[in-house]
């Protein structure tokens, strides 16, 4: 029996993390594997791509995750098994390199004091000195894996296994927009000033979500971030140019 060919074994790949699930009468998640991996984030924000580019009526959003795709559809226009089936026939492919890595972003941030009051814990909690908890954050490029809990809340991961403090357990009641935090493996920046439970190292001054932007969101899934450690001066600097939006 010959052997499969490399293709065909790749397209076989894709084929069996591919599974649709029904999510009440009006919503489909497209599921591609059981852990967070940046190549099946990739397949699945190039496959959310693919179905934005059908044009399809009735569909009203199309959402990519960690590891899948759901689309919000109107039920008076699609059944659920007709969705499926039509999803079941769009490409899948795997992504390229620039699809893996997407935009680079360089993120300013003033780490500690009344900007990060939870570095001292965090540090602990790593056994380092603050200096260097801050230095290990910012010394790997993080994967913007998906959007949520807040428009332009970006899911950046993955954090040094080191730095991976849980959730506080009592939820703040307002977090300042742009205050970088961590939560297990996943450090996120938060957009608008909303409560939440990260473990609060920092704050930028750049604005992750500005209504009056052609594009609100800032950073976009897919796409690559690295923190860059500054000073109040230039946090002061930055701040007064207009490109912090504490709405």
């Amino acid at each position: 029996m010959r052997s499969q060919s490399h293709e065909q074994r790749r397209k076989d790949s894709i084929e069996t993390t591919f599974r649709i699930l029904l999510l009440g009468d009006s919503a489909l998640t497209i599921e591609f594997g059981n852990e967070i991996d940046q190549k099946i984030n990739a397949r699945a924000i190039a496959f959310a791509e693919t179905i934005v580019r059908q044009r399809w009526n009735g569909i009203h959003d199309i959402v990519p995750t960690y590891r899948s795709v759901t689309v919000h559809f109107d039920p008076l226009q699609w059944d659920s098994a007709t969705l499926a089936k039509r999803l079941k026939t769009l490409p899948r492919r795997e992504p390229g390199r620039a699809e893996l890595h997407g935009i680079l972003h360089e993120i300013p941030v003033l780490y500690g004091g009344e900007w990060g009051p939870d570095l001292e814990e965090i540090a602990t909690f790593a056994g380092l000195q603050p200096a260097e908890a801050i230095a290990l954050h910012a010394s790997i490029y993080y994967r913007v894996y998906m959007l949520g809990f807040s428009p332009g809340f970006p899911y950046l991961g993955l954090v040094p296994e080191r730095l991976a403090i849980p959730r506080r357990a009592t939820p703040r009641t307002k977090v300042p927009a742009g205050s970088v935090g961590i939560a297990d493996r996943q450090t996120g920046i938060y957009p608008t000033a909303t409560p939440g439970g990260w473990q609060l190292i920092g704050r930028t001054p750049v604005a992750m979500y500005r209504k009056t932007r052609s594009n609100p969101c800032l950073l976009k899934p897919g796409d690559s971030v690295r923190f860059k450690p500054i000073a109040q001066d230039e946090f002061d600097h930055l701040s007064r140019e207009g490109r912090h939006d504490n709405d």
